[in-house]
């Protein structure tokens, strides 16, 4: 990305009436987020679901001004990025309507085929909810998932240190600018969490960690795993609204049961009454519900048969589903550089043969 790309994509993000779903259609319409400035407020409008109230400030100098001096605190301080028509923005997070457009990276993460799951739950974690942590990352850490949290107290911060002591990859979804570290009791942990993962935030540097942002940066921790796991909640709190979004985007929640009438078993009892989340009693649970235990055997078994079965776009759908993980249609489409009406097509002969499967949400992964 270009300096002028990118200082228009902080454009766009820095302006009020303007969020990532409106952005994404902008950016969809004008072919990038530097045309959307070359072009003219009337042909803006005649976008649909656009407004005047929507575009007023587009143009103000104020947004320009403060994207420069972002990109000037992202070169100085050599701050990665992800745009999200990137091929390294996180793949479950490609598919949230409303995920960031833009979201700043530091550590060392590799995000490539790799399972994903966020924990999340109190900041009064128990020695129930700590001990259910160590337990459940010692259990899953033969299969080498990434571990995404709040970096909070209680819950967050537990489960990201037993990543660390596993060897696994964890990242921590801060709600402030790199600028900072909240809580800064957790500086301690920043250096060891860079080596085994990282953080994220879609927030500028002088972004402050505003209750707002909390609540904005939990769709980020339920939009990029395949399954968000609530370890122990009040009846309200921050995990559950995590657990609400997650369920938006057809994500599969897990709660871990408690005893009736402990405080900070109410919200995931709830959850799981209402069914809201599949009960977890151990990772076990996880992994059968998510078909961890038998996806290497499919996969091995088809890659064996791949070549005799499929013709020519098969082939070049199944790898790039293989690769990429679950896609939506226009993805698919748009990244296999083939017409939609024949990517339904194949997808559909495709599953007939076994070797992909439709998933709620519109999306297809192989087999």
């Amino acid at each position: 990305m270009t300096k002028d790309e990118l200082i228009a994509v902080l454009r766009l993000q820095n302006i009020p009436n303007v969020g990532d779903v409106t952005a994404k259609k902008l950016i969809s319409h004008c072919g990038s987020p530097l045309a959307i400035f070359q072009d003219k407020t009337k042909n803006l409008l005649k976008i649909s679901g656009i407004g005047a109230y929507t575009l007023r400030g587009l143009f103000d100098g104020e947004h320009l001004e403060a994207a420069e001096n972002e990109y000037q605190y992202i070169q100085k301080n050599e701050v990665s990025y992800s745009y999200f028509m990137d091929m390294d923005y996180p793949n479950y997070l490609k598919h949230c309507i409303d995920g960031p457009i833009l979201f700043f990276k530091k550590g060392n993460i590799d995000l490539k085929e790799r399972k994903i799951v966020s924990v999340v739950g109190t900041r009064n974690v128990t020695s129930y909810g700590t001990a259910f942590c160590e337990k459940l990352i010692e259990d899953l850490a033969p299969l080498n998932p990434i571990i995404v949290s709040g970096f909070a107290y209680g819950v967050d911060i537990c489960i990201q240190k037993a990543a660390v002591k596993h060897g696994l990859q964890t990242i921590g979804c801060l709600a402030h600018g790199f600028n900072q570290i909240y809580p800064k009791v957790h500086s301690k942990y920043v250096s060891e969490i860079e080596r085994n993962g990282g953080f994220f935030t879609e927030f500028w540097s002088n972004s402050n960690p505003a209750r707002e942002n909390f609540l904005k940066r939990n769709r980020i921790i339920a939009g990029i795993a395949e399954a968000t796991i609530v370890v122990e909640s009040a009846e309200k709190g921050g995990s559950l609204v995590t657990a609400d979004i997650a369920n938006s985007y057809d994500r599969d929640v897990f709660a871990v049961p408690g005893r009736a009438g402990d405080k900070y078993s109410v919200g995931c009892n709830n959850l799981i009454k209402q069914q809201k989340a599949h009960m977890l009693t151990s990772a076990a649970d996880l992994i059968y519900l998510l078909n961890w235990d038998v996806a290497e055997k499919k996969k091995e078994t088809i890659q064996k048969q791949l070549f005799v079965e499929l013709d020519g776009d098969e082939k070049n759908i199944y790898g790039y589903l293989q690769k990429g993980g679950k896609q939506l249609l226009d993805m698919i489409a748009l990244d296999c550089k083939l017409p939609i009406y024949k990517v339904s097509v194949t997808l559909l002969n495709m599953e007939m043969k076994g070797v992909i499967r439709p998933l709620p949400g519109k999306l297809f992964e192989a087999i």
